[in-house]
């Protein structure tokens, strides 16, 4: 069995959780000054963000198509016709109806296809999961069971300190985005699990205000002390990424995975001073091969 991912994906692991199967990233599209780039490929994190910084320009995105999906079928389809294609949540992206589609579009591969319903971090979890249990030979079903199993228990929330790209890129609403602009407001937003899109979970004045209150956020979910899982990701924002690492180090028992920058084609639509974190209660992670 083979695993076909997204741009969507954000997979930073300790050597022991790394896979050691190839992925497959079918990528999103970043349109910006003129060019498009592919996520992750033609264009890096920080060369997305020292682009924006310098020319202020905003990004465009566009997702995989199914011809996209369907080429990169046909191709491991050679070889192997069982694919596991793991998607980035379909509340934020059309990735997984175009997997869909793509999927009838080639015969001779047998392609099971997952809605994440989140992104970033977590999806990394589940990707490295997979991998690891397709190794050990589990049967698909058993491995999606299990990526579901991940997202049940985990959460992802981020927070940021400018509120243009979200504006622009329409994942606000663009008039409570332009108000809360106005009044320096910092959105502390979570992805849902039942249909994987944005919700707000708070807001604060202040950005330092904001990282703490997704600390906050996590005590609504987990007692103080508690052992958790842990992961910090930011788009361009050391300084707030050691911040926020260093509170939820005082507040709970950590196990870190490595720090993280994320992926271009998500930084398009948050700017480079998001910071989130992802976050999970180890006595309920699943048992990982």
């Amino acid at each position: 069995m083979q695993i076909v991912t997204d741009s969507g994906m954000d997979l930073y692991l300790p050597p022991e959780e790394m896979p050691d199967i190839p992925l497959n990233p079918v990528r999103h599209k970043i349109m910006l000054e003129g060019k498009t780039y592919k996520s992750g490929l033609d264009i890096q994190s920080e060369e997305l963000y020292r682009i924006l910084l310098e020319t202020g320009a905003f990004p465009t995105t566009s997702q995989p198509s199914p011809g996209d999906f369907a080429e990169m079928y046909r191709k491991l389809a050679i070889t192997d016709p069982d694919i596991l294609s793991i998607q980035m949540s379909s509340g934020l992206s059309g990735s997984v109806n175009a997997a869909q589609a793509a999927a009838a579009m080639v015969p001779e591969a047998n392609v099971t296809v997952v809605d994440c319903k989140t992104l970033s971090g977590v999806v990394g979890w589940q990707v490295s999961a997979a991998a690891r249990a397709i190794k050990a030979g589990w049967p698909v079903e058993r491995i999606v069971d299990l990526i579901q199993r991940i997202v049940a228990v985990s959460d992802s929330i981020y927070t940021l300190d400018d509120l243009k790209y979200l504006i622009h890129g329409g994942r606000i609403s663009h008039m409570k985005g332009l108000i809360a602009s106005a009044l320096r407001i910092k959105p502390m937003i979570g992805v849902a699990k039942d249909i994987g899109n944005y919700e707000q979970l708070g807001m604060a004045r202040t950005f330092t205000g904001a990282l703490k209150g997704l600390v906050k956020l996590m005590l609504k979910k987990h007692e103080p002390g508690a052992p958790l899982r842990v992961q910090v990701i930011h788009a361009l924002n050391p300084e707030g990424a050691a911040f926020l690492r260093e509170e939820v180090d005082k507040t709970f028992k950590c196990t870190w995975m490595p720090l993280g920058t994320m992926s271009p084609v998500l930084g398009a639509h948050t700017g480079p001073t998001m910071v989130g974190i992802a976050f999970a209660a180890l006595a309920e992670y699943p048992e990982i091969p």
